[in-house]
């Protein structure tokens, strides 16, 4: 078995762990943090939406011997001063993003482009996008990232709890708060891509919450009818059997979307790709995280005031209080003559032979009849 195996199976035996309960402090703070600077970055910078939810033309060119960076110069001068964004298709074509053109504005920016980058103007490929559509994108999405909540929550309530559900719930917007102030701060484009991977990213976000509250739902089984652990302490246990399985499938999960982002968007250049490879790799990283530091250490806190668990958790200090005080008492006569022997002279044999020992071995010493 390989050292992760030996590892994973020793987890999920309890025979080793990591007390993710008691540092939940620890883990909430460090999510708050995270959470305000992605807050103050989406509230300062903004997100950079798309021509698909802004409005503006696209213009594809043929090969071109001018640089991105070049076109992009060209096309904000030509539009009079609005964001481009240039991308390469190919090997030398270009696709010229300009936000804000209406139809009236688009005709004299393909001329001067044309112009500037010495190609025909009837070369150039003019699509116009309104902000209509764009707009009918977004509130779609809305609309159906607050069904999918409404459904997560009713199935996490029905098959687990309202706890479970409500730290399933908080996880999410976690996740997507995230998501949100990382696009922020690092200025990438917001398009339907972007919206598709901040939809797919619940989903595996939930995927890890799910096994570890459904280990959770079996280990806490007539949990009050034993006094060994207390729920916050099977919530742990439940972590840690289920921690190498989850360090797994994020691995393998973020393996091929590091791959689309890095490789696909960063050496080949296909800036399209980024749009749905970053809301992917930040979501799934942000996902399994708030899978086990986030939603679980909430359910504990949760469980942790219902009047049950409390008294449970009386039982099981008392419990363990009243063992280690017979555990002392049997230990300290022992302690005592060993102090004792080691203080005198050194003892051979027994130390004192019971009487009854020697009783019944044959008569007394004296005269044989």
């Amino acid at each position: 078995m390989s050292k992760l195996g030996n590892i994973g199976a020793r987890l999920y035996r309890g025979e080793v762990g990591y007390d993710f309960i008691g540092k939940r402090k620890i883990w909430y703070g460090l999510s708050i943090l995270i959470t305000i600077t992605a807050i103050v970055g989406l509230a300062v910078r903004g997100l950079n939406m798309g021509i698909e939810f802004s409005g503006g033309a696209v213009f594809t060119t043929p090969g071109t011997s001018v640089s991105a960076s070049e076109a992009q110069h060209k096309a904000e001068s030509a539009s009079g001063g609005h964001q481009a964004v240039v991308q390469k298709l190919g090997s030398s074509a270009l696709r010229i993003q300009i936000s804000g053109l209406d139809t009236k504005q688009a005709v004299p920016v393909q001329e001067e482009l044309a112009k500037d980058l010495n190609i025909p103007v009837k070369d150039v490929n003019t699509q116009l996008v309104g902000p209509s559509w764009g707009e009918q994108i977004a509130n779609k999405a809305w609309l159906g990232l607050g069904i999918f909540m409404v459904l997560v929550v009713l199935y996490l309530a029905i098959a687990f709890e309202w706890r479970m559900a409500l730290a399933a719930l908080v996880a999410l917007i976690h996740d997507l708060t995230i998501t949100v102030g990382v696009y922020a701060l690092v200025g990438f484009e917001v398009t339907p891509g972007t919206v598709i991977g901040l939809l797919t990213i619940l989903g595996y976000s939930l995927y890890d919450t799910v096994v570890v509250f459904d280990s959770l739902k079996e280990a806490s089984k007539d949990i009050t009818k034993q006094t060994r652990f207390t729920y916050s302490e099977i919530a742990n246990r439940s972590i840690n059997s289920t921690l190498v399985r989850s360090i797994n499938t994020t691995v393998v999960a973020l393996l091929p979307v590091a791959g689309l982002l890095f490789v696909g968007g960063g050496v080949l250049g296909a800036g399209m790709l980024n749009d749905i490879s970053l809301a992917l790799f930040v979501g799934l990283a942000a996902g399994a995280y708030s899978s086990i530091f986030i939603a679980t250490p909430l359910v504990a806190d949760l469980k942790g005031r219902e009047p049950q668990m409390k008294a449970l958790a009386k039982r099981v200090k008392a419990k363990r209080a009243s063992a280690a005080a017979k555990e002392a008492s049997q230990e300290g006569p022992q302690d005592e003559i060993d102090a004792e022997d080691a203080d005198g002279a050194a003892v051979v044999g027994p130390r004192q032979q019971p009487a009854s020992r020697n009783r019944g071995r044959g008569r007394p010493s004296g005269k044989r009849r």
